[in-house]
């Protein structure tokens, strides 16, 4: 199902991250404990700072495969915007595959650990990166909104 996309058209951004749903949950990682990190020991989503030229999918694709190991293609993603931090622009993409893609998973190196979560306990986690919590309801609220119209 595809919802909407927000299109690139080439300004400057400072990263993206991906809700990664493997069925019907998310992938989801624990960022290192280190204490000048920002959100440390926090639950996190996929996702990072831009690399060159990238455009915000191959960004957001790029750190998943980093962190995660996978390969997700960008037909893949059905959902995207963007959200503005201060004075950068971040960019958000959700992302469906089957949890059948669960067993492709090989760890990186950043990050403590990561598990398959569900999006509701990710939103109501005490310790998941609140801008990730509170762009993952808009997603949430759009699709669920999308499916009682129907």
């Amino acid at each position: 199902m595809q919802f909407d996309i927000e299109p690139y058209a080439g300004a400057p951004f400072g990263g993206a991250k991906l809700a990664l749903y493997l069925g019907d949950q998310l992938a989801v990682l624990l960022r290192d404990a280190k204490p000048d990190l920002i959100f440390a020991d926090h639950w996190d989503l996929p996702g990072g700072g831009r690399e060159g030229h990238e455009t915000p999918q191959e960004c957001a694709l790029r750190e998943c495969r980093e962190e995660l190991g996978l390969l997700v293609p960008e037909a893949a993603i059905v959902w995207g915007r963007t959200f503005r931090e201060g004075a950068e622009v971040k960019w958000f993409f959700v992302a469906q595959m089957t949890a059948a893609t669960i067993k492709d998973i090989v760890f990186g190196d950043e990050g403590q650990a990561w598990r398959m979560m569900d999006e509701s306990e990710f939103v109501q986690h005490s310790k998941a990166v609140p801008a990730f919590q509170d762009r993952l309801a808009i997603w949430i609220s759009e699709r669920d909104g999308v499916r009682k119209k129907r």
